[in-house]
């Protein structure tokens, strides 16, 4: 039996080794659709064709008893590798925006603006505290400048800019749209862009990141950007600044605020980290992550996120409130129904929605049980 065992298992060695062989294999193969596709001027995502591929392999997987759900796991994990070798060569479909100069080009965000750039062709300078001094000479003749700075700082970088040439694009990165994008319009003539990009510097690649669009002035150049953003495979949202700020008081401001305060009130608990993630299910488990991901970043960051928008939030913040003294008060009187009732309102506004979240949730607690390290 033993020996069978053996067996069995170097059988499952070989199928391991000629798999990373192929995976090997299908990585140099990516590389060169990536040189191909810059040549040609193609963006790295094409929704179309990663569904036809996704699609036909589960087919054959099912014809050879293979779990579909399985070979899609895989086939996605591949494709985000894809995605990353193809990054070193973008092409590039808006050649009129060199030179491009980032204003905060030293901060994370700047740089990670800077490289895509670069890797499209585009020729990128960066305007920083070293380069004050030589900021006239640095946006001399610049076609695209981009400002990736604090939040309390931008309208002030903004209005302190020079006067900028009349076809330049003016485009800002920060996560609050109204007040920038008024500011960008007095500060320059020419057209004013306002971009959120919704993820951090720590990204693998462009594919499928959101980018929330806030149009100031229009003009050719705009388009340029946006269609430079999409061979990088990036999603875009077009909305206007006063929505997007709305919008942002949920997504980001009241998530932060909630998220800081979860966070504080472990930290005053007797029980550790450890302790609360050895009896963790995976659910837990993910969101402890969420939780620690907020406080392995950057505080100023998420106090200025936070602060930036309080006055905006705080009726928010009240009704957030209310409603978790109306829950805890069902729970002093053991109101079932009424708690049941609360679940029903709430789940009314996921409903259209709510089974594909279950199915995707389901599909990240099988990566974070998977990914747990038993000691």
């Amino acid at each position: 039996m033993d020996q069978d065992l053996a067996f069995l298992r170097s059988e499952i060695d070989e199928c391991d080794t000629e798999l990373v062989a192929i995976l090997a294999k299908r990585n140099r193969i990516t590389e060169q659709v990536g040189k191909i596709k810059r040549s040609l001027g193609a963006p790295v995502y094409i929704p179309e064709r990663e569904s036809q591929l996704l699609a036909a392999r589960r087919t054959q997987a099912e014809l050879q008893g293979v779990s579909g759900d399985l070979i899609e796991d895989i086939l996605r994990r591949m494709m985000r590798e894809s995605y990353q070798n193809q990054q070193s060569e973008l092409a590039c479909v808006a050649p009129q925006l060199s030179p491009a100069v980032i204003v905060g080009g030293e901060g994370v965000m700047g740089q990670l603006f800077a490289r895509q750039l670069k890797r499209s062709g585009i020729e990128v300078r960066i305007l920083d505290k070293k380069q004050h001094c030589f900021a006239s000479e640095i946006l001399e003749g610049a076609k695209l400048v981009l400002v990736s700075v604090p939040i309390n700082k931008v309208e002030e970088i903004i209005k302190g800019l020079p006067k900028l040439d009349d076809d330049c694009l003016l485009v800002d990165i920060t996560s609050i749209k109204q007040q920038p994008v008024a500011a960008m319009l007095d500060a320059h003539s020419g057209p004013v862009l306002g971009l959120h990009p919704m993820f951090g510097p720590d990204i693998e690649h462009w594919v499928k990141q959101t980018i929330v669009v806030c149009h100031g002035r229009k003009n050719d150049k705009a388009d340029l950007l946006l269609a430079q953003l999409k061979i990088w495979g990036a999603q875009l949202v077009e909305m206007a600044p006063k929505k997007h700020d709305e919008a942002m008081q949920i997504v980001q401001v009241m998530r932060h605020l909630t998220t800081f305060v979860y966070g504080q009130f472990l930290a005053k608990q007797t029980h550790s980290l450890q302790e609360i993630k050895d009896c963790s299910s995976p659910i837990y488990q993910l969101e402890l992550m969420m939780v620690g991901r907020l406080f392995a970043q950057s505080p100023e960051l998420y106090s200025d996120i936070m602060l930036a928008q309080f006055d905006n939030v705080e009726s928010l913040l009240e009704d957030y409130k209310d409603i978790y003294q109306q829950t805890l008060v069902k729970l002093k009187n053991r109101d079932k129904a009424g708690l049941i009732a609360g679940f029903s309102d709430a789940k009314s506004y996921f409903s259209n929605s709510a089974e594909s979240f279950l199915k995707q949730s389901r599909a990240l607690l099988n990566k974070a049980n998977d990914s747990k390290v038993l000691e």
